[in-house]
């Protein structure tokens, strides 16, 4: 098995004469911290989407552990254990934390998601689910109704419940979106813990978010792979530099 997880071959998807993706090469190496990251509209959640199956691409391949998976199924892709945190908090707002967690350690009972299980049979994944919580450090939210918690902390609770689904390759899209400095340094803190023994693909446009623990970035621009390395090197190259507004202090905006 080569040491790349999760590879695509000249990914491209137009919409009605529109290329929002345009000739990808991306390769996501097993157990990194790869960073796909770009100006507004530069296609990254379509690429997202793409690799999750949410869209069907025009042309290329995708592969995952060496085999193509073009043209699998979105629940197929989860089955196969690439799972996606979504950038809307997603995740119930009216069942408590420990709840959500349980909803998605219900696979395991070879239910999947059958709501309406009886409580004895889903009080058994209760252990499991407060190990994830300790994990994200939610162990107080355990009995919290979701929809009073910090933002902050639902976005910890949607890391929890996408490891409840024992994912190989993790997608998160802008984890720290909108949230002020000790929410971010948190879940900063949280994506490195989770990491471990996992691969860990984000979008994310917090550059410091980006260069404190990301191994591998990506940038893309206009749907095209612009340039690809270790963070010093992606923030030292002109074409990037000239991309993020022409400055290198836009690409190291709070960086430091």
């Amino acid at each position: 098995m080569s040491g790349y997880i999760l590879e695509t071959k000249h990914l491209t998807k137009e919409f009605k004469g529109f290329t929002a993706v345009n000739d990808v090469n991306l390769k996501v190496q097993r157990g990194h911290i790869h960073a796909l990251i770009g100006p507004n509209g530069a296609g990254k959640t379509t690429c997202f989407n793409l690799l999750t199956k949410f869209l069907v691409p025009s042309s290329g391949q995708i592969l995952l552990n060496g085999k193509d998976i073009t043209a699998a199924k979105p629940a197929q892709i989860a089955r196969m254990g690439v799972i996606r945190s979504f950038q809307i908090s997603a995740v119930f707002p009216h069942l408590t934390v420990l709840q959500n967690v349980r909803i998605g350690l219900q696979r395991q009972l070879g239910s999947s998601f059958n709501f309406w299980q009886s409580e004895r049979s889903l009080n058994r994944l209760n252990e499991r689910a407060m190990e994830l919580l300790a994990q994200v450090d939610l162990s107080e939210f355990a009995d919290t109704i979701t929809v009073d918690m910090p933002y902050g902390r639902k976005r910890a609770l949607e890391i929890a419940t996408t490891l409840a689904m024992e994912p190989e390759l993790m997608l998160l899209d802008e984890p720290t979106q909108g949230m002020g400095h000790e929410d971010v340094h948190r879940v900063t803190e949280l994506i490195k813990k989770v990491s471990i023994g996992r691969t860990i693909l984000m979008v994310e446009h917090n550059m410091k978010v980006v260069s404190g623990i990301c191994d591998k970035i990506s940038v893309l621009q206009r749907g095209a792979m612009l340039a690809e390395g270790s963070y010093a090197e992606v923030s030292r190259n002109p074409q990037v530099m000239e991309a993020y507004m022409g400055t290198e202090a836009a690409l190291l905006e709070g960086a430091h």
